[in-house]
């Protein structure tokens, strides 16, 4: 066990919870300061995965599912060593809810990464649809993109009051439940289809509930002719799934 341990160590590092508080209706903020400068580099739109339980232990080798939760990084400050986090609380009890919604200043916090691939890249234009749980990485990544790229996109949460501002002056098609989750989401779909996009294809980025991004990206494909290849999707979460968020 040791050995895997010393194995991995680069890969994960520790901190303290310095910040957490409600920042809408259903998000909340998380600032986790690390003991050490953090080794892994940066890019706007990737995640921590906090460990929960040991990875490494009996536990954890043979219930792995129960071991990390992902969250997307808002803001990073390698100066201080500081990653802030948007958690959606959404309705359950799963691991990782139960640690968001109970977080607090002073816990201790295991992490792996920064990590993931859910990141921009050159484009035409840059599409984002997604739901609540899509904002935190949309809005570090559309904040990191020059200031003559050209946004479109769409976000979907229950109410205005569960909304987030977006950086960058961009004017993203909101839309409301005012009720349960649909899934797949009809709402989030009837918005990007109505977005008056350029003719040529860009590079969309579709994020949150996996069967919505599924039938958005057949859309875009189907509908509007683009490559597979031009569309990223990270599911975050669907109904029954233990363990995709």
């Amino acid at each position: 066990m040791k050995a895997l341990e010393k194995a991995f160590a680069k890969y994960y590092a520790r901190g303290t919870v310095t910040d957490a508080e409600l920042v809408s209706a259903t998000m909340r903020r998380i600032r986790i300061v690390a003991d050490a400068p953090v080794t892994l580099p940066y890019t706007a739109g990737q995640h921590l995965r906090i460990q929960l339980s040991d990875p490494l232990s009996l536990h954890g080798i043979l219930r792995p599912a129960e071991t990390l939760r992902s969250y997307s990084i808002w803001a990073y400050t390698p100066r201080e060593r500081a990653m802030e986090l948007r958690a959606h609380l959404y309705d359950g009890d799963g691991i990782g809810l139960n640690w968001a919604r109970t977080v607090a200043p002073g816990d201790p916090v295991t992490f792996w990464g920064p990590q993931g691939d859910f990141v921009t890249g050159s484009a035409p234009y840059h599409l984002f649809a997604g739901d609540e749980t899509a904002v935190p990485a949309f809005a570090p990544m559309i904040e990191a993109l020059g200031p003559g790229e050209r946004v479109f996109g769409a976000l979907e949460s229950d109410s205005p009051e569960a909304d987030l501002a977006m950086p960058g002056g961009h004017e993203l098609s909101r839309v409301h439940r005012h009720g349960p989750v649909s899934v797949p989401s009809p709402k989030l779909l009837a918005a990007v289809e109505k977005l008056d996009l350029p003719g040529e294809a860009g590079a969309a980025y579709l994020a949150g509930e996996a069967r919505t991004c599924q039938r958005i990206r057949d859309h875009l494909v189907r509908d509007r002719g683009w490559p597979r290849t031009a569309v990223k999707i990270k599911p975050f979460w669907t109904p029954g799934k233990r363990g995709l968020h």
